[in-house]
């Protein structure tokens, strides 16, 4: 009897350490699931973040009382269960804005750069990177990024990549380098019985008809020539951040020291200026003025993108019912080619602070932008107001007003965060107009644009000289003055020799031991076009 007592005592010992031992393991297993639950629900809730844009110079956007009460901007939320805080970054001013924003220390959860590292982001941004501001994304990417993987090239992720070999940013990207065109006044050019020009004398030609025809500006000047450089173009030495090349010694220097075709080039704008082929205050005219000139037919042939071919177009048949615009071969030069500067491989990119909560839902949200929801909202717009199904067809609306194409501009631009920028396919391929946009690409700007070297990071050299800095599509100051002079004829043209030593004295010698050295170590790109 005594040993049972003892037995069942043994038992319920065992008994009472197992009900313990469960209660233990139990115990984590009701924290987890309290845990899930508690992801459930914030997955639920809108994410809400801050973003600072760049406003592009766009007219919805510029013009917009408030962004973030936008209607495209809802929808946008609504799609991906956010809440954005948009901050908007005036285009003009976007350099300036970025250095102040870092200086503030008030940095919004996601920073939109320009390309990468590089110039146009302002000074600050790498050293933010450097500072640690920002979250290194190859892991979240790898985890909560499947389209961006999928989508991506290769090549637009390596402009996202630092010097300690990590991602801080995701790329929207540019699968074709040659965006910007030359545009004519199709109407014109039939008008006047002429040919498309080839040469640069045959477009100078063209121009003074255009002038006769009674055209207040045969060819479209803006300030610091941005999308004003077709001249440049053709002489081969627009005086851009990647525009160096090898001189006869085997070393690195800006195009722009090629003294015997940048005096031909500038030749050319003065005629230009002096024959009244080029507005006389050309050098004031900012990207509104621009665009208005040319969609109220005030020009007769300018620069701009290829895909925004047919909302020009559109906005100018409002105004000239029968205008027709046509994108043409750029004009060459003596080596027989011309176009503009060939883009990077990435046009704006997005990099996400150290500080922000729920960075993988952001990945998430950037992930999205690739997928077939997106591609449709961002293209089409919102049904029963942009578009309507029929059987599976889309039924677009075609915008009609001039609001209305901004809007498509906006949504399609603007708001479509990471995409293949290079031209809405979806939008293209439903009209015969747009199937022919396409073969430009193909036809004529495949074929022509100009590049070289290029150091990115860019040259420390020149961090501290902002009067020799240039930027991707506009020249230094030091070097702009002296153009603006000679092409109005206060200095003479043949003195561009002087501005070379110019550049070199007030720093530009120390630039180019920099790029020797960095050619040297292989740290460049290597030009796209020979």
């Amino acid at each position: 009897m005594k040993d049972f007592k003892q037995a069942l005592q043994i038992l319920a010992v065992a008994l009472f350490s197992l009900i313990l031992l469960v209660g233990c393991q139990s115990k984590p297993t009701s924290e987890k699931t309290d845990e899930k639950k508690e992801t459930e629900e914030e997955s639920k809730e809108p994410l809400k973040f801050s973003i600072s844009m760049r406003t592009l110079a766009f007219t919805h956007v510029e013009n917009s009382p408030n962004i973030n009460e936008d209607e495209y901007v809802k929808e946008l939320e609504k799609l991906t269960n956010t809440d954005l805080d948009i901050r908007l970054m005036p285009h003009n001013e976007y350099s300036t804005k970025m250095d102040l924003m870092f200086a503030s220390g008030d940095i919004p959860d996601v920073v939109q750069t320009s390309a990468g590292f590089g110039e146009g982001s302002g000074q600050s941004l790498q050293q933010a990177v450097e500072a640690g501001v920002f979250l290194p994304l190859d892991d979240l990417i790898e985890k909560y990024g499947s389209n961006l993987k999928k989508y991506i090239p290769e090549e637009a992720w390596k402009k996202q990549r630092y010097k300690d070999g990590k991602i801080y940013s995701i790329p929207e990207y540019l699968s074709n380098p040659s965006r910007r065109a030359t545009y004519v006044r199709k109407d014109l050019l039939d008008k006047a019985g002429l040919e498309v020009p080839k040469t640069v004398e045959e477009t100078l030609n063209v121009l003074r008809e255009f002038k006769k025809m009674g055209v207040a500006q045969p060819f479209g000047g803006r300030t610091d020539f941005k999308y004003a450089d077709t001249f440049f173009g053709a002489y081969d030495v627009l005086p851009y951040s990647s525009m160096w090349e090898l001189d006869k010694d085997g070393k690195p220097v800006p195009k722009f020291f090629d003294s015997k075709n940048m005096e031909e080039a500038l030749k050319t704008y003065k005629t230009m200026y002096d024959e009244g082929l080029l507005h006389k205050e050309f050098l004031t005219i900012d990207s509104k003025q621009y665009k208005n000139d040319a969609i109220t037919g005030n020009i007769g042939m300018w620069s701009m993108n290829a895909n925004e071919l047919l909302q020009w177009e559109q906005q100018l048949k409002e105004n000239v019912p029968d205008a027709e615009i046509a994108i043409i071969p750029s004009p060459v030069g003596p080596d027989g080619k011309g176009g503009y500067y060939l883009y990077g491989d990435v046009t704006r990119a997005y990099a996400i602070n150290k500080e922000t909560k729920n960075p993988e839902r952001i990945i998430k949200f950037f992930d999205w932008m690739l997928s077939e929801e997106a591609a449709k909202y961002f293209t089409y717009g919102i049904e029963g107001k942009d578009f309507t199904m029929d059987s599976g067809k889309v039924n677009y609306k075609t915008p009609e007003t001039v609001d209305e194409v901004n809007i498509e501009r906006y949504r399609t631009a603007f708001l479509w965060m990471v995409q293949d920028t290079t031209y809405i396919k979806g939008l293209l391929e439903m009209t015969p107009e747009g199937q022919e946009l396409i073969k430009v690409y193909d036809d004529i700007l495949a074929k022509e644009g100009r590049d070289g070297i290029n150091f990115d990071p860019p040259l420390k050299a020149l961090d501290t000289l902002p009067d020799l800095q240039p930027s991707s599509d506009t020249p230094p100051k030091v070097l702009m003055g002296h153009m603006a002079k000679m092409i109005t004829g206060a200095e003479p043209i043949s003195d561009w020799p002087k501005v070379v030593e110019e550049w070199k004295t007030r720093g530009g010698a120390k630039a180019l031991e920099e790029a020797a050295e960095r050619y040297k170590n292989k740290e460049f790109t290597e030009s796209r076009r020979k």
